[in-house]
């Protein structure tokens, strides 16, 4: 089997602050090396973002919060980066649009690298000459963080990006492929008691602002299917009507089915009379044992709607997965596809595979405080619209999920890797 030459560290490592950014920069460029030159710069839709945009924001990033405020006399590398590359900060200034990142053919890819190395020979000294400013040293690694998230979404965008091209090509040709026995027919349903839990970060490790602090929360008796949704079951969702009956919906998702035509999950499609899938391998043949992917929280509830279950709440899943490994079929792997479950009898999949959608809505836990300054734009102002999902995909970079880690998305959002495991 082939495997990625991923290297993480927690922020326990043994390796310096400076050796550690040198191996999450150098995965960027790893995930994006089996690229032509051409794919670098396609935005496929407006939630995707090129390529080249992904490499220059997580860039962008270093320069703006670390090198500019820290480095006496800091050139940038180009003056009009600035507004090109930043994301979502209004405190930093104007942005170019977000769905016409797509229409930059400048800079080239190669000026790209070159703002990167720039960039890093700045940061290397930075972090050797104050590398213990406890400033300098907590933006880095949250910034070290936030480039993973994006090595995320980089694979994760691009596979939007082959699967619109009619050739249907592949990320990697040389993708592993994983044989095991079938997964079995029915879960095993794991007993919660009733209790007052406790959920959120608490420690000296990092965590994202948004998984804390640390907080009590009463559950009821629940149980939570020991493994993920296969494509199986989903398929007999589909079969049963699954699509065409508004009675499993929300109204909002109803109309989404309807006026985008759903009837299936995103990238299945028929191919001479049998399902396949569009991966980063190329497209393949349904894996009925498989966890279904790329579906949406509508198309989510809606299934555990037919299956007389629910989704889980994201304390539940957190409470389920706090004693748990955060170990799995993640990008380290090197399958970049979801996995049939291994073993039932205890809670498998709960890391890695596909982010599980919950029915909870991403909102701040009690007693939060967004930072101050643009920094707090990370994460607070997105409370609003959203969903959690827990648990990581096969393209999270290891050492960057655990237990409290909440994504968040919209109602409608399909192409990232998510899934469904059920409660009652």
């Amino acid at each position: 089997m082939t495997r990625l030459n991923i290297s993480s560290q927690p922020l326990t490592r043994p390796l310096s602050l400076v050796d550690w950014y040198g191996q999450v920069r150098q995965l960027s460029e790893t995930l994006s090396a089996p690229l032509a030159i051409e794919d670098y710069g396609i935005q496929s839709m407006p939630d995707v973002s090129p390529t080249k945009w992904h490499l220059a924001h997580v860039t962008w990033f270093f320069e703006t919060f670390l090198l500019l405020p820290y480095v006496e006399g800091y050139t940038v590398f180009h003056p009009q980066f600035g507004y090109l590359f930043n994301s979502y900060y209004e405190a930093i200034g104007q942005r170019h649009p977000r769905p016409e990142r797509g229409l930059l053919s400048r800079p080239t890819v190669e000026e790209v690298y070159r703002y990167r190395a720039y960039v890093d020979d700045a940061m290397r000294s930075l972090l050797t000459t104050q590398a213990d400013h406890p400033d300098v040293q907590e933006r880095t690694i949250l910034g070290l963080h936030h480039e993973q998230q994006h090595q995320e979404l980089l694979l994760t965008d691009i596979k939007h990006v082959l699967a619109l091209n009619p050739l249907r090509p592949a990320y990697r040709e040389d993708l592993p492929r994983f044989e095991s026995a079938p997964t079995p027919r029915k879960e095993t349903w794991l007993d919660y008691p009733e209790n007052l839990y406790s959920i959120g970060f608490e420690g000296a490790d990092f965590a994202f602002d948004n998984e804390s602090p640390k907080h009590p929360v009463y559950l009821q008796d629940f149980w939570l299917a020991s493994r993920l949704v296969t494509n199986g079951e989903y398929l007999e969702f589909m079969e049963a009507g699954g699509y065409a009956k508004p009675e499993y919906w929300l109204a909002e998702g109803w109309g989404m089915v309807q006026t985008q035509g759903w009837n299936a999950p995103l990238y299945w499609e028929t191919v001479d009379g049998d399902w396949q899938l569009m991966t980063l391998g190329g497209m393949r043949s349904l894996n009925l044992d498989e966890p279904v992917c790329h579906v949406s929280y509508f198309e989510a509830e809606a299934y555990a709607t037919w299956a007389g279950k629910r989704l889980p709440t994201e304390a539940e899943w957190e409470v389920a997965a706090e004693s748990v490994n955060p170990a799995g079929n993640l990008l380290e792997q090197g399958y970049l596809h979801p996995l049939p479950a291994t073993d039932i009898s205890r809670p498998d999949q709960l890391f890695g595979d596909v982010w599980e959608w919950t029915q909870s809505a991403y909102l701040p836990y009690p007693g939060y405080k967004a930072a101050s300054g643009a920094i707090g734009e990370y994460n607070g102002k997105f409370m609003c619209n959203q969903m959690v999902l827990r648990g990581g995909s096969c393209v999270t970079p290891p050492g960057h999920i655990r237990a409290t880690y909440r994504n968040f998305f919209p109602t409608s959002a399909r192409w990232q890797f998510s899934g469904i495991r059920l409660a009652h």
